[in-house]
């Protein structure tokens, strides 16, 4: 690729406007791509949208595709846009099913007929289902309990369908819990309502609500709690754009795992929180929730050895302190 291809190529990113696919138009965009951030803003939020423009539209609705392609004529697409709440898939499935599904393919249906032929994929850990005691990776087999996971590998099993039939290539990221915000402050990891467990922890801490709730505290881990592999949402972007230069080197479809390899429970997060905060986490007793996992882990010695991904802020402590940072700085302030 030449640098002049590069200054003027188009990437269209579902789900733009949300927490991770931000921190993705950061990265394209400091690559010198130009990040179109398309977005139903049902869960993201048009403040975060700051590195390139703007498309409003809405998977479910084909048009609304067809028409973000046809104005910005992008070269490649980035698929972050999903439902993504473990709990919320276990109660009502069909929704996750039609949303996530159907809309994936309706994008890649509206790739292929605009002739575009790179496809990068968010998916998820919760691909591989409860399987503790295991570093996953790319090879682990695919057993997902919840409608959220089985739903973004029924997308995978979709990708690879498209490949055979009209030659669209993809590369697919699997990782669970995204944490930390960007280190310059201009975006960060605001829900609503908040579902993650260090943003949850960080309100319980400044007193925006009165504890953190602990679903569970019987599971088959070291201290009973869940246990999660934590990758900074910085070096889960760059990530992205390394797998988007791969597709564009010709180097084909490929899966890759990102984690560290390394779990932490939830009271290890805890605890790691009081030292970086200097504060009490105040925290309350719940009930286990439907799908969760006792453990999940995930390596990326893959994506390491070939894309040469380096995740060099993925340590809890600095991600905890960048989400503490973001917080205080914007008090988890409302669009």
């Amino acid at each position: 690729m030449s640098e002049d291809q590069i200054l003027s190529d188009h990437i269209l990113v579902t789900g733009g406007a949300g927490y991770i696919g931000a921190h993705a138009c950061k990265a394209l965009a400091r690559a010198g791509f130009v990040p179109v951030a398309f977005d139903n803003l049902a869960t993201g939020r048009e403040s975060a949208v700051k590195f390139g423009p703007f498309f409003r539209g809405d998977l479910m609705d084909p048009t609304t595709i067809a028409a973000a392609i046809a104005q910005y004529r992008p070269v490649a697409v980035m698929h972050f846009a999903a439902l993504s709440l473990v709990g919320e898939s276990m109660r009502d499935p069909g929704t996750y099913w039609r949303v996530n599904v159907t809309g994936a393919l309706n994008l890649m249906e509206a790739t292929v007929a605009a002739g575009i032929r790179h496809f990068v994929f968010s998916s998820t850990c919760a691909t591989y289902g409860d399987q503790d005691g295991v570093v996953l990776d790319e090879e682990t087999p695919q057993h997902p309990i919840n409608a959220y996971g089985a739903s973004k590998r029924a997308i995978e099993d979709m990708l690879r369908g498209f490949e055979a039939a009209h030659g669209l290539q993809s590369v697919i990221f699997r990782y669970f819990n995204v944490a930390g915000a960007d280190e310059e402050g201009e975006i960060g990891e605001q829900h609503d309502p908040e579902t993650h467990l260090i943003p949850l922890m960080l309100e319980a801490i400044d007193g925006k609500r009165p504890a953190l709730t602990l679903f569970g505290d019987d599971y088959p881990t070291r201290d009973g709690t869940c246990v999660r592999d934590y990758v900074h949402v910085s070096d889960l972007a760059d990530a992205h754009v390394l797998g988007l230069n791969w597709l564009r080197d010709g180097r084909g479809s490929r899966v890759f795992c990102l984690g560290t390899g390394t779990g932490f429970s939830v009271r290890e997060v805890i605890d790691h929180a009081r030292v970086v905060t200097n504060r009490e986490v105040p925290v309350l007793l719940g009930a286990r929730r439907a799908g969760d996992a006792a453990a999940l882990v995930s390596g990326s010695a893959r994506a390491v050895a070939e894309l040469g991904w380096n995740p060099k802020r993925s340590n809890l402590p600095q991600m905890i302190r960048d989400a503490w940072r973001w917080s205080q700085s914007r008090g988890f302030a409302r669009d």
